[in-house]
Order: structure tokens, then C-alpha cells, then sequence
């Protein structure tokens, strides 16, 4: 009964990542719009050490062909070391501006940088860029295009992945493009809903302003997520982007995955309803079929696991190339297994846990994904990978 019941599940789980393929690949061919008026872009990148490839990751910037555009590279301090390499390129470009954060409001890191740095930035478009997001040539186009309807509030752009040498790094850009980027644009092309992921995000200034600028999220771990529902409130419209963004991951070990994605849990339980966050985990049907395979190991259930897993991998491949992201050849198939599992177990702990371990912090999480002061019942803990 139990293992017919984990095999249903999981069968429908793989009929939600076929519509999801689909509705990908009907995504992908809508046209890039082209914009009548480029408009000034500030770009806001806040540094937190030296992320791997971070030089070729600034230089791709640099040589990014849009006519009208800086770089604000934020640092905490200048014992951060990225501070060095983000000062090099602001004396030989003068595009690139190094802005040191001047207040912390509250307890996500991330966002007390980008108060300072949209402080700093001189225009309307902002377009916040995580450390080690790398945007194509053509991105800045086709955000200028929907950023020329004034009912728009804010592009996000669908997620893919780059470089990955590491087995670590592997799992970091394959779950990316084939969880993140894919469901983005499918979703999108499914119900016309746009979902909000902070790796590359546009913002309105006037908007944000609106809504308390980003001082008002400086205590919110799921800032982006809760950004976009805040701007549809406002009446303003979200639009997801046709043009990936890489994330570069090249020597991440798998604990730095499994941690990252342990506080991912809580946020995506926090941040959504519960229907929600169940539905989540019904879209990654591969582990459900391994636990009936251990519950009742026999010719019948093995099969289901060994074509499942070639499903899932073949689904998988398939999206990350859709969104230029290479699959690594024959390691896709362990990255899949691992990575699913992994996840799996993240989302499970994350529909009981309330707390994160964020560098160096143990930190509680309200409704919202709002952080919570910590009480003097809680202790330091370790740093948690970024």
C-alpha cells in the first residue's frame, strides 16, 4: 500500500516535469523584445569574499556591449578580500565604482549592502546581481524593452549555469537551471505567473522606493521572493525574462551544496503556504521511488528506479541545455541522483526546522521569511558557505 502510494506519487511528480518541459520549450520561443529607448541601468553587485572566477566574472561585465551603464561592487569593509580586485577594476574602468556598506539595518548581510549601494547608484533602472552571476551580452536590451511599460515594477531573470568542475559545483548549476531557471520560465508559460529569484533581479527605483527602498527588507532572508508579491500588491506587474543568467560555480564541495540548500528549505517553507511547499517536494518524484525501492526491493521497484532515474536525467539534461548550460557528459547522471536527494532531504527538514546558520549566526525565521532576533538561548555557530 505504502509503496504504491510513494509510486503514485512519484508518477505524477514526473508528468508535472514533462507539462514543465514543455512549457519551457514554448517559453523559449517567444521573441526577445528590443527596446525603443535604452535607459540608463545601474548595476548593484555586493561582494562577499573571492567567489570563484570572480576577475573573469567583473571583466564579462566590463565588456557587456549595453551603451549606458555602471557597476557599484559592494564591500562590508576593506579587510573583505574581494576588495583588492574590486578596486583594480574601479581604477582602470570608470564604470565600476567600489561602494563600502555604511550601516547595517538588519540581519540578512546581503541586503544591508544593497541599502548602501542603491544610496549610491545614479539611476532609475537597478538591477541587483549576485557575486557570482554573470550576465550575456543582450540582457541589459531586453530589460530596457520591458522596463519601457510603466507598469512594470521588476524583472527577474530565469537562472542556468557555468563552469563546474567540481562535483559540488555540479549539483549547484544543474539543480539551478533544472529547478530554478526551468520552473521560472514554465511556470511563466503555464499560468502567467512570474517568480521572483534574486540572482539577477531589475528593479524601478521609484517602486522600491515605494515600498521602503530596501531598509524595509534588510530583516527578510527571502528578500527577492517577498519583493515581487510586495510589487504586485502595489498593482505594479513582474516579468520574468527570456535570457538566462549564469551562476559560475567552479570548485564548490558538496557540504557547501547540502548547506546552502538546508536554508533554502526554511526559507522556501517560510516564504509560501504550505500547499505550496508540499507541492515543491512532489516535483521531485526520484527520491519517493528510492524509498519504495527500499521498502519493498524487488524486480517491480527496481525497474520503476533505474527509469525513473533515466527520466529525471534525460529532463534534466535537456532543460539545462535549453538554457546554455552544459550537462557535463556521464556525470549528469550521479549529479541528478545526489542532487535530488539531497534536496529531498532539505525540503523535508524544512517543512519542521525555524532556524538557519548563516555565517556565523544561528538565526530564527518568521512568517515571510522575516528574521528573527536571536534569543540568548541561542549559541554562535559555525560560518555556513554563502
Amino acid at each position: 500500500m505504502v509503496t504504491t502510494l510513494l509510486v503514485s506519487i512519484a508518477a505524477i511528480g514526473f508528468l508535472l516535469l514533462l507539462v514543465q518541459r514543455i512549457a519551457l520549450a514554448v517559453a523559449l520561443l517567444r521573441p526577445v523584445p528590443a527596446p525603443g529607448r535604452l535607459a540608463p541601468v545601474s548595476i548593484l553587485k555586493p561582494l562577499c569574499g573571492v567567489d570563484d572566477a570572480l576577475e573573469e566574472n567583473l571583466r564579462a561585465f566590463a565588456a557587456l556591449d549595453y551603451p549606458r551603464f555602471e557597476v557599484l561592487l559592494g564591500v562590508k569593509d576593506r579587510h573583505d578580500a574581494a576588495y583588492p580586485l574590486a578596486l583594480a577594476f574601479a581604477l582602470r574602468d570608470p564604470r565600476f565604482r567600489v561602494v563600502l556598506q555604511r550601516s547595517s539595518p538588519g540581519l540578512n548581510p546581503k541586503v544591508n549592502q544593497l541599502v548602501t549601494l542603491a544610496a549610491e547608484a545614479k539611476h532609475e533602472l537597478l538591477l541587483v546581481s549576485d557575486s557570482n552571476a554573470r550576465l550575456p551580452n543582450g540582457a541589459l536590451f531586453e530589460v530596457a524593452a520591458y522596463f519601457e511599460d510603466p507598469r512594470v515594477g521588476c524583472v527577474t531573470h530565469p537562472v542556468s549555469g557555468q563552469g563546474h568542475v567540481s562535483f559540488g559545483a555540479l549539483l549547484d548549476n544543474l539543480h539551478l537551471v533544472s529547478s530554478v531557471g526551468a520552473a521560472q520560465l514554465g511556470v511563466k508559460a503555464l499560468t502567467g505567473r512570474d517568480l521572483v529569484v534574486g540572482k539577477s533581479m531589475a528593479l524601478r527605483r521609484s517602486a522600491l522606493a515605494a515600498l521602503g527602498g530596501f531598509t524595509a527588507y534588510a530583516d527578510v532572508l527571502a528578500e527577492d521572493y517577498v519583493i515581487g508579491q510586495d510589487l504586485r500588491r502595489l498593482g505594479l506587474q513582474v516579468r520574468v525574462a527570456r535570457t538566462p543568467v549564469w551562476n559560475v560555480a567552479l570548485h564548490r564541495p558538496v557540504r557547501s551544496f547540502f548547506e546552502r540548500y538546508l536554508r533554502w528549505g526554511v526559507i522556501h517553507r517560510t516564504a509560501v503556504t504550505l500547499p505550496t511547499s508540499l507541492a515543491q517536494g512532489l516535483v521531485n518524484p526520484l527520491p519517493f521511488l528510492t524509498i519504495a525501492a527500499v521498502l519493498q526491493p524487488g524486480l517491480r521497484t527496481l525497474a520503476a528506479l533505474a527509469l525513473g532515474t533515466l527520466v529525471k536525467t534525460a529532463l534534466d539534461v535537456s532543460s539545462a541545455r535549453a538554457l546554455r548550460c552544459d550537462p557535463a557528459g556521464w556525470r549528469a547522471v550521479p549529479a541528478v541522483v545526489v542532487k535530488d536527494s539531497i534536496i529531498f532531504v532539505t525540503w523535508f527538514l524544512g517543512l519542521w526546522s525555524r532556524t538557519v546558520i548563516w555565517r556565523g549566526n544561528r538565526l530564527r525565521v518568521g512568517a515571510r521569511s522575516r528574521l528573527l532576533r536571536p534569543s540568548t538561548g541561542l549559541r554562535p555557530a559555525h560560518a555556513e558557505a554563502s
